[in-house]
């Protein structure tokens, strides 16, 4: 471990964070050329935007390239990179092309796929990468990202961060659908799972010079985001203990099970339902049978970020699993895009609750196409008003009680009898 710090409690600051940057990368010796993996803006708050700032002050012109691990999301505008990395010069930054910018640098092994996902997914899986890792010739390639849970692999980052974020169709898709495969339920908040552990085997098929920078960010009483905790490894211990303290931090687990939950999706954030949501299975444990659940989200304007996926969800829909499998066997389409289905099955109640989405830019036939319900959201930010809502428990002035949650991508909330 080459540094660590974290606690419940503890507030890392900006001049403490850069302290800790410069440091950790003065112990790792001379190097002569370096490359970044920061995540995009849809983790603006990891504040790896700001690590990766401090490393660009510390290196110079030692970093030829900054490659945002976007996985199948879009690529990051010039508003975006001016946001979260200020001062950094835009001919460094690399788009990630999921489809075309991959090589596959080994296979891990159909029964070994089969025996840690217990006989759900039967399927050998590639490790693929972003080619710019390994014809690079780095002699540094710094990974950085939040530990959070997750609905694929458990949690956040680490591994994840290079073979999804930098990873290929064949991967990601297969990646998706073995996690939803298994079972959600099973995986959020776990840092051991049937996908970390198919990741994790994936390293043995690279040699290449990674160093992890991985946070935990949390929210104080007042709503303002905090800094938990940092870990730096070439090794998995910085993971492993960023993920035991995000499970404190990040996790919320409820006595009760909540019958009306509601979720904002901040517009510079959440632009599709691809990312938005996280307000459904983030919440999925914690919502009772018959509950709701209604996500204002003034930002969004599609259902996937890629166009092929976009087009999947708006025509299959978010529909409950075994109808996922029906129609998996039923058109091929799906089953070469198996992330998108496991998006479809991650987008579902289970027909256990209602989901009202609330969009800025999708019309009331494109939500209900999908299976969601309507609302308009300027009628239901007056009803539920952000601004006097507080996280967590909430009595409205008509006397109902319901849940907010002020950002779904921080967080994890479950009914303790279904964790």
């Amino acid at each position: 471990m080459y540094y660590e710090k974290g606690a419940v409690d503890c507030d890392i600051s900006s001049a403490e964070l850069k302290k800790i940057v410069f440091e950790t990368l003065e112990g790792l010796g001379e190097k002569k050329k370096v490359l970044i993996i920061p995540p995009d803006f849809t983790r603006f708050h990891s504040r790896a935007g700001e690590i990766t700032c401090y490393i660009y002050e510390f290196y110079g012109k030692k970093v030829t390239d900054i490659l945002p691990a976007l996985g199948t999301h879009s690529a990051m505008t010039d508003e975006q990179l001016d946001e979260m990395f200020p001062g950094i010069p835009k001919n460094l930054f690399r788009v990630h092309d999921w489809r075309n910018d991959v090589i596959t640098v080994g296979e891990v092994p159909a029964e070994y796929v089969k025996e840690v996902s217990e006989g759900a997914f039967d399927s050998p899986w590639p490790a693929q990468i972003n080619k710019l890792l390994v014809e690079g010739e780095y002699d540094l390639i710094l990974s950085i990202g939040q530990v959070v849970p997750h609905e694929v692999v458990g949690m956040a980052n680490y591994t994840k961060n290079i073979f999804v974020g930098t990873g290929g169709t064949e991967g990601i898709n297969k990646s998706h659908f073995l996690g939803a495969a298994y079972g959600m339920e099973k995986i959020m908040g776990r840092a051991q799972t049937p996908v970390r552990k198919v990741l994790n085997y994936g390293l043995n098929f690279i040699d290449l010079p990674i160093v992890y920078f991985q946070t935990v960010i949390g929210v104080d009483a007042e709503g303002d985001l905090k800094m938990r905790g940092i870990y730096a490894s070439d090794e998995e211990d910085c993971f492993l203990k960023a993920s035991d303290l995000a499970l404190q931090v990040n996790f919320k687990m409820l006595d009760k099970p909540l019958k009306k939950v509601v979720v904002y999706l901040n517009p510079s954030e959440f632009k599709s339902t691809w990312l938005g949501n996280k307000s459904v299975y983030r919440t999925r444990m914690a919502i009772a049978d018959d509950g709701e659940l209604i996500v204002l989200a003034p930002g969004v304007k599609e259902f996937g970020e890629d166009p092929e996926i976009d087009r999947l969800i708006r025509k299959y829909g978010y529909v409950e699993t075994p109808q996922v499998m029906k129609f998996l066997e039923e058109n091929q389409e799906l089953a070469d895009n198996l992330s998108a289905a496991a998006h479809l099955i991650h987008g579902s109640s289970e027909g256990r609750f209602t989901i009202t989405y609330c969009p800025g830019h999708l019309t009331k036939e494109e939500i209900e196409s999908v299976n969601f319900k309507y609302a308009d959201v300027d009628k239901m930010m007056k009803i539920y008003d952000i601004n006097k809502l507080k996280d967590g428990y909430n009595t409205l002035d008509n006397g109902e009680e319901i849940f907010y949650i002020s950002n779904p991508a921080l967080g994890l909330w479950a009914f303790k009898e279904r964790f």
